[in-house]
């Protein structure tokens, strides 16, 4: 009989599963404790439990996780994971160290950031983004997009993840049942503030919409990249099926707590949304919205097609918007020597 995986049970399930073992409702609470915050990898690891039962849910059950397959570290310190799921299939994820904001040391001076995948490949076909050039193979589940960050933080040790953001291989919102019941495991087992999570969205906006009601409360990114409809389908297929219209209807339904902003991610590509005309556009695109705005220079890689706009015309972009009154940042990217900049990722088995 085949061991029951226990990262793959939900809180309900994983209370079933202690209940039909006959034993007290707190085991539930004790092993979500030492799975999702000792960070243990074996069921015998748990010492809080008895050695007569630990052998006995040895026997019916296991903790899976997910194989190291390799780890790149890029000169200004951005790591890179390549990490294989139970299935042969491989995703990427990326930890980036950044100073922390004043206020928001924590007791640390630096925040690492996890960039975590939803989904091994991509179906939206971003002609920028090389992931897209994998496909879509399928979603992951939410143990393998929650495990992202287990096994990360067991690698980083003392060092501790402090932000999480979907913006890795694939589109969350395509994979929203799962994503959401991830969501719940990392904020109420891993005790991570929704503060501290961005998910980030090409603009689905069904996804959108239903987002606030079946998730925890998180922040919320949308790769923006164009000012135009004619523009955007042409470098993002989604366009075509939700235009920058329904798309911006749907962010100014989204609920925002307190002083909470959507970010736009906004790649600039050379000769193609960079002119001025494009940044008085997106003034009047986003005008009404609490939003702030990241501006990110093109990552190239082989046979992309496009490149990256000169330095003083991503400065003069950026004083547009600000000259507007508009919060806009020039997005330093990180990891590029080895592939873990934004729109790098691609498993590197392919």
């Amino acid at each position: 009989m085949a061991l029951i995986d226990l990262k793959s049970l939900d809180k309900a399930s994983l209370e079933e599963f202690v209940k039909k073992e006959r034993l007290p409702a707190f085991r539930a609470r004790q092993l979500i404790h030492w799975i999702y915050e000792k960070n243990v990898t074996g069921v015998g690891d748990i010492t809080e439990f008895s050695k007569p039962l630990r052998e006995k849910l040895a026997g019916k059950a296991r903790i899976s996780g997910l194989a190291v397959k390799k780890r790149f570290a890029s000169e200004d310190g951005t790591e890179k994971y390549l990490l294989e799921l139970e299935d042969g299939n491989q995703v990427e994820c990326v930890l980036i160290g950044t100073e922390a904001p004043p206020g928001e040391e924590d007791g640390s001076r630096e925040k690492f950031t996890l960039c975590v995948s939803s989904q091994v490949g991509c179906a939206m076909g971003c002609r920028f983004c090389l992931t897209g050039e994998m496909g879509f193979i399928r979603d992951l589940r939410p143990h393998e997009i929650v495990e992202q960050a287990l096994c990360v933080q067991r690698l980083i040790q003392p060092r501790k993840i402090t932000n999480i953001v979907f913006m890795g291989m694939g589109e969350p919102l395509n994979n929203l049942a799962n994503v959401a019941e991830a969501l719940r495991r990392l904020t109420e087992f891993m005790r991570f503030s929704g503060r501290r999570i961005t998910l980030s969205t090409s603009g689905i906006v069904p996804g959108i919409l239903e987002l606030p009601r079946s998730a925890p409360s998180v922040n919320l990114a949308v790769s923006l990249n164009a000012t135009t409809d004619e523009v955007r389908s042409r470098i993002m297929p989604v366009n075509r099926k939700y235009g920058l219209a329904a798309l911006l209807k749907a962010l100014r339904q989204f609920p925002l707590s307190g002083r909470s902003r959507i970010t736009f991610e906004y790649v600039l590509l050379g000769g193609v949304n960079d002119s001025d005309e494009d940044a008085a556009r997106l003034i009047k695109l986003l005008r009404g919205l609490p939003a702030k705005v990241n501006l990110i220079p093109f990552n190239a890689h082989e046979g992309a097609g496009f490149s990256a706009p000169s330095p003083e015309r991503v400065l003069a972009f950026q004083k547009i918007l600000t000259d507007a009154r508009m919060t806009a940042f020039i997005r330093k990217s990180k990891g590029t020597d080895i592939l873990a900049a934004c729109g790098q990722l691609k498993a590197a088995y392919m």
